[in-house]
């Protein structure tokens, strides 16, 4: 049986240019000059405060928190949609029998709204939100349900989800539609790459 934990912005959910009006909202409140979509992709790095700190290198998680959780939930916050095809493959995965959970760094307030809104709710086994570093949460995760590490992907965008993945002793998986550059995601050599919903569920079939 295989089992596949999945992050969620930029990965299930479209969320790259929402959260770049939410990162330029947050830069100007802190007297940062805006950043191209380009610049994010290059620069984003999680744990978050890796990449805050590279603009305000005084700023606190604390902070980080009061103000992203003011930006995104403010009326004017961009909509996100799913990224195209993701949606019908995590049903089709359920079906299978595969064992699904969501670790993300959104917050819940966010994350579970948007699983109703897009369809996915029961399709979870395990969901967990407002996570900073994930590799204690997916480790975690990997020992209270016993998953075998073999048949046990970690679906990321972002450079840190392949470390966390690598560090587990699970295979990761890189999505290039999310908040890094190919390039970059390339650099810490992931166990797979998909460009789209069709490629990611070859890795599983």
């Amino acid at each position: 049986m295989k089992s596949v934990i999945l992050d969620w912005s930029g990965v299930v959910k479209d969320a790259v240019g929402s959260h770049l009006w939410i990162v330029n909202r947050m830069f100007k409140k802190f007297g940062i000059s805006e950043i191209s979509l380009e610049e994010l992709r290059q620069n984003w790095e999680q744990p978050y405060m890796l990449f805050y700190k590279k603009y305000i290198p005084n700023l606190s998680l604390e902070e980080q928190k009061k103000n992203y959780r003011e930006a995104i939930l403010s009326e004017e916050c961009p909509k996100s949609e799913s990224f195209p095809g993701i949606v019908e493959l995590i049903k089709k995965l359920k079906n299978q029998r595969v064992y699904l959970a969501i670790v993300a760094s959104d917050l819940p307030e966010t994350v579970l709204p948007e699983i109703k809104e897009y369809g996915l709710e029961n399709i979870f086994d395990e969901i967990f939100t407002n996570v900073h570093d994930k590799f204690e949460t997916v480790r975690d995760l990997i020992n209270k349900q016993n998953l075998d590490s073999e048949d046990t992907f970690f679906i990321g965008d972002s450079n840190h989800e392949i470390h966390v993945a690598k560090k587990a002793g699970i295979n990761s998986v890189a999505v290039t539609w999310g908040f890094c550059s190919e390039s970059r995601l390339k650099s810490s050599h992931p166990n797979f790459i998909a460009h789209n919903a069709e490629e990611l569920e070859e890795i599983f079939s």
